[in-house]
């Protein structure tokens, strides 16, 4: 069984090095296909397409699996349950915590980290052997550095410690792993990639407008400062996190996320997507989030397909119920309810990707992965860690992301008891509050939730509120979160072809 393992990752050498693309701007390069490790790396031409391929993995991944395992998981959102169609309980069982090692979803996002990874190495493989200048290798360095930390970032989250794959695969026998690679291992490599990429990438508004979107030295300083604050070194993530500068907050929420502003002053990195005719690099979130018996009432689409797969990621009422009278985010971010004629009532759903449609089907919506708002929001956590002071910076700065949303600043003396903050403990609460619906279906929710240590007494009273609903509705175990749960299992094909030992379930 061992040895199949070998065909497996030497397919996914052959995935990883079949990269390239139109030579036009950086949004709407494609990877080319039926191209070897032995005809290509050559100039530097095929270098950059090579950088191409690595980001183009983001894609596919961030129409799916970075939202249903950063947001589904926690306690934003949910599903809208389908009765007569069962054929997507294994998103269902994301949801419900009840995943197990051989659920398709953890295998494919295993498998996706793996490719896009894989894709990373190769660059770095070859990059010294390509003539060109210095300051082009570096950038280059930075960018799949940057893009190889972020995938193992998540997969260090997800599933705990996993194989350290840090060089490109020439043939089948390099194929097995090492085997598992501890956490502190592998957060230490993450480290190394971010603090390269920071050193090595230009600053923002380095690239010329066909080039936005790239990672940037605020990229790479801003994701360092999320690592070590999942690490609780507090001191080194403000550190760096100082460091994100030439960006700023839009003054109107709802701009952030409009077509026509992308890669915007507060955009400090998003997965890009451009939809055009005979291309495939389109978004679709609009159609997945929709409620399933909505049709073409929020989508306005006249394509939409009516069995698209939508009713996913749906807003739950602890969500809903998370935002402020008066807060203008709301409306920009989610819609209560959707009245179908077929008797459904009231679904909410996600308005924040509802920004039209370019083709049937497609929408060329990007998916903000690190905005400055979040940056702004962790100094403020992590000038409140490192000691308590009232009404100082840390205030100042979430009531910075307070105002643009309408609402009134938050005070150790305020007399409004909800705007009353004067402790430690309560700032933390205040953080996490503005966090979850400043970001809402961001893919932040469940990665704060364990990092703070909230998952399983907030995941376990958003449980037994989903239940309350419609308890016949949830197999039996349904959103029971235990610490061994916060870790998705390892998919069974990794632990049985590359002899991978089992997270506890």
């Amino acid at each position: 069984m061992r040895n199949q393992s070998k065909y497996i990752f030497l397919a996914l050498l052959l995935i990883a090095i079949s990269v390239g693309g139109c030579k036009k701007s950086f949004l709407n390069q494609e990877p080319e296909s039926g191209l070897t490790d032995a005809n290509f790396w050559k100039t530097e031409s095929d270098l950059k397409q090579g950088v191409v391929g690595a980001y183009s993995s983001l894609r596919g991944m961030g129409t799916f699996s970075y939202w249903v395992f950063g947001e589904m998981r926690s306690d934003n959102t949910t599903f809208q349950y389908n009765a007569p169609q069962r054929g997507q309980e294994n998103r269902e069982l994301v949801d419900q915590l009840l995943v197990n090692s051989t659920n398709t979803l953890i295998q494919d996002y295993w498998r996706d980290c793996y490719v896009a990874i894989s894709r990373c190495n190769d660059v770095l493989n070859n990059v010294g052997r390509i003539e060109m200048s210095a300051a082009a290798k570096t950038q280059a360095t930075g960018e799949v550095k940057f893009l190889r930390a972020f995938h193992y970032f998540n997969l260090v989250r997800q599933f705990g410690g996993v194989p350290l794959r840090l060089e490109a695969i020439k043939s089948p026998g390099e194929a097995p792993s090492k085997g598992r690679a501890s956490v502190t291992e592998v957060y230490n490599q993450i480290i190394s990639d971010l603090t390269d990429a920071a050193n090595g990438l230009p600053d923002v508004g380095s690239y010329p407008s066909s080039e936005k979107g790239r990672a940037t030295k605020g990229a790479a300083n801003a994701l360092l400062g999320e690592v070590y604050m999942t690490q609780k070194k507090f001191g080194e993530a403000i550190t760096v996190l100082r460091k994100v500068t030439g960006y700023s907050i839009l003054p109107a929420y709802g701009d952030i996320f409009l077509t026509t502003n992308k890669n915007n002053a507060e955009s400090v990195f998003e997965i890009q997507y451009y939809s055009t005719a005979g291309t495939n690099l389109s978004s679709n979130f609009m159609y997945q989030f929709a409620p399933f018996n909505s049709g073409t009432a929020v989508t306005n689409d006249p394509g939409t397909n009516l069995n698209f797969n939508s009713g996913w990621n749906t807003p739950t009422t602890d969500l809903i119920a998370a935002y402020e009278p008066g807060d203008l985010r709301k409306a920009i971010s989610l819609a209560e309810g959707f009245t179908g004629s077929s008797g459904f009532v009231a679904v909410p759903y996600v308005k924040k990707y509802n920004q039209g449609f370019v083709q049937p089907g497609q929408t060329n919506v990007n998916f903000p992965v690190i905005r400055y708002a979040d940056v702004l929001l962790l100094i403020s956590e992590c000038l409140n860690e490192q000691g308590f002071v009232a009404d100082g910076e840390a205030y100042t700065l979430l009531n910075q992301i307070r105002k643009r949303a309408g609402l009134n600043p938050k005070t150790s003396d305020n007399v409004v008891p909800a705007l009353k903050v004067s402790t430690q403990a309560e700032f933390r609460a205040a953080i996490d509050q503005e966090r979850k619906v400043e970001l809402a279906f961001e893919n932040h929710r469940w990665y704060d939730l364990v990092r703070t240590g909230n998952a399983i007494p907030v995941l376990t009273a958003h449980g037994q509120r989903e239940i309350a609903k419609n308890p016949s509705q949830f197999p039996a175990g349904s959103y029971q979160p235990t610490q061994n749960k916060l870790l998705l299992p390892i998919p069974q094909r990794e632990v049985t072809l590359d002899n991978l030992p089992q997270n506890p379930q």
